[in-house]
């Protein structure tokens, strides 16, 4: 069934969604295609149904920086639905799975419609501004050691039933790190080695567990107050 009752985001948006189910576009999609192009002029905000993407921008020498990673009921696509300007950003599938496609005037009308959904994306926006300050904070002051403290902690969710532990699942690829702190591989690499030898991490076969989250906070806390 293709409508928008299948997009969280819509939830109890108390007006009648359905007549604009013949303006909206459903695409499945594969792993490794690319769903938007950074600087491509096209205004669709895209609500992951299913699979999952990766938000980054390709520098001209090739390098990568990554931005997010998200999973079925984010989105992604707004900010060129509200201001006009083409994509900030490169969307690539890391799976398989299936879009919503909808149109910037279909999703300006929800959002102008519905007190509810246009709370929810004030929210959600402020929320990214936010995260990206911080991540910019860390760029600017700390070295890639309490950047790469920073990711882990921000990555993680509590463990269930270990409750001074965190976990990040699936585990994430070094070179994956590198990309969202801004440095290589190895440096990533190297880390991880003096974490697990201090027992703060452990790498099991499906996750990445923070023994002691608390000491990463507390060596992040320092750097922040000697850097400021």
């Amino acid at each position: 069934m293709s409508t928008l009752d299948r997009v969280p985001f819509f939830e109890g948006a108390g007006i009648d969604l359905s007549r604009l189910d013949s303006r909206l576009h459903w695409r499945r999609f594969t792993a490794d295609e690319v769903l938007i192009d950074y600087e491509e002029q096209s205004t669709d905000v895209y609500f992951l149904v299913a699979g999952e993407v990766r938000v980054l921008v390709r520098t001209r020498a090739g390098r990568e920086i990554i931005l997010d990673d998200m999973r079925a009921g984010e989105f992604f696509g707004e900010l060129a639905a509200i201001d006009g300007i083409g994509r900030s950003a490169n969307v690539a599938a890391l799976t398989q799975g299936e879009v919503c496609v909808m149109p910037a005037s279909v999703f300006r009308e929800i959002v102008f419609a519905s007190p509810t959904v246009s709370d929810r994306l004030l929210r959600l926006l402020a929320q990214r501004v936010r995260e990206l300050n911080a991540r910019l904070t860390e760029h600017a002051i700390l070295d890639l050691r309490h950047r790469l403290y920073a990711e882990l902690l921000r990555l993680s969710t509590p463990r269930a039933g270990r409750p001074d532990e965190r976990v990040i699942t699936p585990p994430p690829f070094h070179h994956v790190l590198a990309a969202r702190i801004g440095c290589r591989r190895e440096q990533v690499t190297r880390e991880f080695t003096s974490l697990s030898r201090d027992d703060v991490i452990e790498r099991t076969r499906g996750a990445l567990v923070l023994k002691q989250p608390a000491v990463l906070r507390r060596r992040l806390d320092d750097a922040m107050r000697e850097m400021t």
